[in-house]
């Protein structure tokens, strides 16, 4: 089944280099999204990272191109959406913007409406912790986890 991709544009006063960190750096990854895990940030490197207690995001990374691209693979280890590690894709674009950056995050391949609305619904919970970070504030302790 064909599903329109997953896209969200988020307005960050930051510079891209800035957010761009939070993507390639572990302990800044994890402190936005994530409990726990390990990051091989180089082309065709691998992650494995504890979202949620139960929730095992793994794909690899496919482009990396500071500080404006990002593009990994995306799955989860035994979940009911039916989406295996590595199957879909997230794109991230960062792109220089009055007074901050503009994030564009597109993630293509989903299987199914359910898993799209289920993966909109995180993206939007964790770009908010994100932006809150990238902004100098403290999204606080991730109620998710």
């Amino acid at each position: 089944m064909n599903t329109d991709p997953v896209t969200l544009e988020r307005r960050i006063a930051a510079r891209p280099e800035t957010i761009f960190s939070f993507f390639t750096d572990r302990d800044k990854w994890l402190s936005w999204m994530g409990q726990d895990g390990t990051f091989d940030f180089t082309p065709g490197g691998a992650y494995r990272t504890t979202i949620t207690g139960e929730n095992v995001a793994e794909g690899r990374f496919v482009e990396i191109d500071p500080p404006k691209r990002l593009v990994f693979t995306w799955g989860w280890l035994d979940s009911e959406l039916a989406v295996p590690p590595g199957s879909t894709t997230v794109e991230i674009t960062l792109e220089p913007d009055a007074g901050g950056t503009l994030l564009r995050l597109v993630h293509s391949g989903l299987p199914t409406p359910q898993a799209c609305a289920a993966h909109k619904e995180g993206w939007i919970h964790y770009t908010d912790r994100l932006t809150t970070l990238c902004e100098g504030g403290n999204p606080g302790h991730d109620s998710w986890s």
